[in-house]
């Protein structure tokens, strides 16, 4: 998923068109549609700013690089109860939206 794939998804939960998105970031439609449809890349910071318009946020986390299955493993262990929980929820979500994408 990319950043025009995130700035889709949240307009698409805020119910909003590509040119109600675009006068609150006080760009064009146009863009916005590049941006979705892959043909441009918004900067993280216009990602970040997109999806604040449209009551979400963007919540990245920076760890390491062992993606395996033991630095999954210890990544949540280090978390407690209701963050594993959290965390849990956004993969459940995630999943969703990349499902989403696949099949549109």
């Amino acid at each position: 998923m990319d950043g025009g794939d995130l700035i889709k998804e949240a307009r698409r939960r805020a119910g909003l068109t590509q040119a109600e998105l675009a006068r609150r970031l006080a760009t064009t439609q146009s863009v916005i549609a590049r941006w979705e449809s892959g043909r441009r890349s918004p900067t993280f910071a216009t990602v970040v700013r997109a999806l604040r318009e449209c009551n979400l946020r963007l919540d990245p986390k920076i760890g390491a690089a062992d993606d395996g299955p033991f630095g999954v493993a210890l990544g949540m262990a280090r978390l407690s109860p209701a963050e594993r929980l959290e965390a849990n929820r956004r993969l459940i979500a995630l999943s969703g939206i990349a499902e989403k994408a696949r099949s549109a």
